[in-house]
């Protein structure tokens, strides 16, 4: 097939087209995992309950940008039943900002430890330091075995292209 795109392509004088494939999420999403520490829980009577979360829109923009689904468990009581739904927020103060609106989970606590899957395609490339916050730290486990690969950003690091401004009067 290729002999014969190319021999039309000399034929009539035509560039041989690109082809262009992004695996993307087919071959990294299902191996990423988000973990986020809880910060405070709200319950919202008749409505729902809030967990929120020290990550969000900032680390993962998709579900704010096109409804992207996730799933979650505490990786501090994966050997626990669930016990309610909870809605997980993130830090942002922006409604927009839920990073899942509806998931079954054991009693959440302050400090429990949220893992959210299949987050790996393209929640570094889209992280952004929205409302002054920095970027996460990415890091490759496997086997037991982990890496450091991204350090987490530094807040110098995220102004360093700031410029002070110095008034001056007269």
């Amino acid at each position: 097939l290729i002999k014969e795109v190319k021999e039309l392509s000399d034929r009539y004088n035509y560039p041989i087209p690109e082809i262009w494939i992004e695996p993307g999420r087919a071959i990294v999403g299902e191996a990423g995992i988000t973990l986020y520490t809880v910060g405070s829980i709200k319950d919202v009577p008749g409505i729902r309950t809030y967990v929120s979360v020290d990550g969000g829109m900032t680390d993962n923009i998709r579900p704010a940008l096109y409804q992207a689904k996730y799933e979650a468990v505490l990786a501090n009581k994966m050997k626990e039943q669930s016990h309610q739904e909870y809605a997980i927020a993130g830090k942002c103060c922006e409604s927009g900002d839920m990073l899942i609106w509806e998931t079954d989970l054991p009693k959440v606590e302050h400090k429990d430890l949220l893992a959210v899957f299949s987050t790996g395609a393209y929640g570094y490339s889209m992280a952004n330091n929205y409302n002054r916050f920095q970027k996460p730290a990415v890091v490759f486990v496997e086997n037991g075995n982990h890496q450091l690969v991204v350090r987490r950003e530094s807040y110098q690091e995220m102004t360093r292209l700031d410029l002070s401004y110095l008034h001056r009067e007269g």
